[in-house]
């Protein structure tokens, strides 16, 4: 499995949305959008859970494509360190 993380997404973007944009190009483990614990808003990015197998060719189609208006980014996520909050 590969994480992959999508930046600079519409607000109104929801999970649903990125895991179907994501599908057309392979499996979709599953798909969140990260928000603000206050307000409840889109923090703007987001992250897609897919197979190994398919997660080159995902970022390959969908990196800096047209996704609700915007130029959306697409790589393969960073672990995070130890203690990062």
């Amino acid at each position: 499995m590969a994480t992959l993380y999508v930046g600079n997404l519409p607000w109104s973007t929801k999970a649903e949305d990125l895991q179907n944009a994501f599908a057309q190009h392979g499996e979709v483990l599953s798909s969140r959008v990260i928000t603000d614990r206050e307000t409840g808003r889109s923090r703007g990015f987001g992250f897609v859970e897919v197979n190994d197998a398919d997660a080159e060719k995902m970022i390959a189609a969908l990196n800096g494509t047209d996704f609700g208006g915007r130029a959306i980014t697409v790589n393969e996520a960073k672990s995070r360190e130890a203690g990062q909050v």
